[in-house]
């Protein structure tokens, strides 16, 4: 049976670290909103901080401010593009072959202790092994197939 007694102080520490992950972000809204600069009514181009007196900033000197780059470059044509599909599947290959490996991983981690302790059995790693290496085979031969078709993906 379980201690009745430590299962308030279980869900006391996890309480309080509930407490501490909300308070950390709205700590740090509330402080942005605080104390930054604001624009000036009488002249929206202005922003002043209240905390530091004399601290204006005149955003008219910078037309491009407004513009959908700060970094310098003109945009050209619309932000709206036709993207194609057979871009994303690079990123799904790597996500497959991510959580493969992470499964491999683990197999490995698995029949390494299966195979180091005394009474362990030999049969149960290697068939662990073997069930594992045959996943990674079918998702091989997935990524295969995907690529074999050479960007002819229909949707």
């Amino acid at each position: 049976m379980v201690d009745t007694g430590s299962v308030p102080s279980a869900y006391l520490s996890i309480a309080f670290l509930a407490i501490v992950g909300i308070l950390m972000p709205l700590t740090n809204f509330i402080m942005s909103w605080a104390l930054r600069p604001r624009t000036d009514p009488s002249r929206p181009h202005i922003t002043k901080s209240y905390l530091l007196e004399g601290y204006e900033r005149d955003h008219s000197l910078y037309p491009r401010r407004l513009s959908t780059f700060e970094c310098g470059s003109e945009p050209i044509g619309d932000a709206m593009i036709q993207f194609h599909f057979q871009y994303y599947w690079y990123a799904i290959v790597f996500l497959v072959f991510d959580v493969a490996f992470m499964f491999l991983v683990l197999g490995g981690m698995v029949a390494s202790d299966e195979t180091s302790r005394a009474n362990g059995d030999i049969a149960n790693a290697e068939a662990g092994l073997a069930i594992i290496g045959a996943f990674f085979t079918i998702m091989s031969l997935g990524v295969w197939y995907v690529f074999r078709k050479r960007g002819r993906i229909y949707i």
